[in-house]
């Protein structure tokens, strides 16, 4: 099922919307506040993004550049500003749709299908072998030379923002926000720690990683295959 994640501090629109999606079949997370948006996107990851740029704390805009940062979902967005100055504003930003008040659910229901159609797909696998360690994502299950390996939440929360996406470069920043939200991001001593702390658990030689790869000043990268560390920064 597709989860949108629905921005508008309009409680009467969030009402109307939330009974039409829900119809047509849509997951629906909603927030009235750009806040509030941004930590309910990090905790639960929306498939699409519909976002009202007049919100009561944020500047729609500023909300729209921060999920840029870390979300690849389609971000369509609602706004009474009909000038062109504005829609280019927010497509310049990552707005992939712009839709202006008022408009027909039925061309809303359009716009999201379409969205749909062009939307990243979910990583599907969910057990990770390596030659060290195996992690069963659906299970929230780690296992290490044959024997169960117990992590805390945020260790299990790095762990698997890591290895849905194997090989890609995650950045510190976008790291922090999808486990602690958009308040915490110069906290970067936090990630250090819980990186040592998971190659400690899962590293055949944590002082020589082969799998949870630091890339110095940018960010982590989980490497399946488990590449020669070779002058890689711990």
């Amino acid at each position: 099922m597709t989860r949108i994640l629905l921005v508008d501090d309009d409680r009467q629109l969030r009402r109307a919307l939330q009974i039409t999606l829900r119809a047509a079949g849509y997951e629906l997370g909603v927030a009235a506040t750009g806040t509030e948006a941004l930590a309910r996107a990090a905790s639960e990851p929306p498939d699409i993004v519909i976002l009202d740029l007049g919100l009561p704390d944020l500047d729609g805009v500023a909300v729209l550049e921060e999920l840029r940062g870390w979300c690849v979902a389609p971000v369509i967005v609602l706004s009474a500003r009909h000038e062109e100055r504005a829609k280019v504003r927010a497509l310049d930003a990552g707005a992939d749709d712009y839709v202006t008040k008022p408009f027909g659910m039925g061309e809303l229901l359009a716009r999201l299908r379409a969205a749909n159609r062009r939307a990243t797909p979910r990583a599907t696998a969910t057990v990770v072998t390596t030659a060290a360690f195996t992690i069963d994502l659906a299970a929230h299950r780690v296992t290490a030379r044959g024997a169960d390996v117990r992590l805390t939440p945020t260790e299990w929360r790095l762990l698997e923002i890591l290895v849905r996406d194997p090989g890609r470069l995650i950045t510190q920043r976008q790291a922090l926000q999808q486990i602690w939200g958009p308040t915490d991001e110069t906290e970067t001593n936090y990630l250090r720690v819980h990186i040592a702390n998971l190659r400690h658990k899962l590293e055949p030689d944590p002082t020589r990683p082969r799998y949870l790869i630091t890339e110095p000043g940018i960010g982590y990268r989980f490497e399946p295959s488990g590449p020669d560390p070779a002058g890689r920064s711990v």
